[in-house]
């Protein structure tokens, strides 16, 4: 018996194929299995919208876009769980060196999103300096069942160990949903020397403390100036000295940011960190209100 009575009912007709084994994935979900190293670094930035498009030219001439990607970039939604006294964003905050934080992720379109649309379910941790991220998708109703209902769920064998992580850390911390975060992200994917490499770029990141399902059309609030965009190098080894070089180039900032810090900050649950960049703080008087149709598959400024 687990934290939530038993963690795996048996499969229909005594078949010993679970009901939720994955599906093959398609669209955006191809983005989400086959670019994410689970042990790597990362360096965040932020740059100027206005410093784009110079900065894509360069990433194009040396990396390829993210074959999965459309033009303009994905949608990525990411719902936040924490404990009532928010342990894993003061964990953040603290720069702990390890520390770990679970999400639920939707690739694309928020408004299309139904109980069958897949979603991951995602724990992500930092050991040292070392970014490492563990998941497993399932339909988005499914998911809310078992993170939000406390409902024991079935899965594959190969699954076992990760989803009786998911259960216990939910049930013996009582982890609920805090903020979403979202934003329209580009992909480039290193070639030839630099395989192991991956950049993103991420425009117009906001979120909602609130309505939590993804498809409530819930307004939501600009947590990062939109005039700002956030860059993520990530490496399996180390960062090639070209990346760098650009970044030094093009005056982007080193930021130590979390965009779940960001959003939970911006709803006034934690004070505002002492550690953060200003540069991230929306100006005062600001219309920190976003567009409805912001993730609608819309290109970002400047492209």
């Amino acid at each position: 018996m687990g934290v939530f009575e038993r963690f795996r009912r048996p499969s229909a007709e005594g078949s010993d194929r679970p009901d939720d084994v994955p599906t093959t994935p398609t669209g955006y979900q191809q983005t989400a299995s086959r670019l994410h190293a689970f042990n790597r670094y990362e360096i965040k930035y932020f740059v100027d919208e206005l410093k784009v498009p110079e900065l894509r030219r360069e990433l194009a001439a040396r990396m390829d876009a993210d074959p999965y990607s459309p033009h303009g970039g994905y949608p990525v939604t990411s719902l936040y769980y924490d404990t009532p006294d928010l342990r894993f964003y003061w964990e953040k905050i603290e720069g702990l060196k390890f520390r770990r934080k679970l999400r639920l992720r939707l690739y694309g379109s928020p408004a299309d999103c139904t109980d069958d649309t897949p979603v991951q379910i995602e724990i992500k941790q930092r050991v040292n300096r070392v970014t490492q991220k563990r998941r497993i998708a399932l339909p988005y109703g499914q998911a809310q069942r078992w993170l939000n209902g406390r409902q024991e769920i079935d899965c594959h064998p190969t699954q076992r160990s990760f989803v009786n992580e998911v259960t216990t850390l939910i049930g013996n911390l009582d982890l609920r949903p805090v903020v979403t975060t979202g934003y329209l992200r580009e992909a480039f994917v290193g070639r030839d020397a630099d395989l192991g490499l991956r950049v993103t770029i991420d425009h117009k990141v906001h979120g909602r403390d609130r309505d939590f399902h993804f498809a409530s059309g819930a307004p939501n609030r600009f947590s990062i100036p939109p005039k700002l965009a956030v860059v993520e190098l990530k490496a399996n080894e180390r960062v090639p000295y070209w990346a760098t070089d650009l970044t030094a180039r093009l005056d982007m900032s080193v930021i130590r940011v979390s965009k779940y810090c960001q959003s939970v900050e911006a709803f006034g649950l934690a004070p505002r960190s002492r550690m953060g960049a200003p540069e991230l703080v929306l100006p005062e008087g600001f219309d920190d209100r976003a567009p409805s149709d912001l993730l609608n598959d819309q290109a970002p400024a400047g492209r």
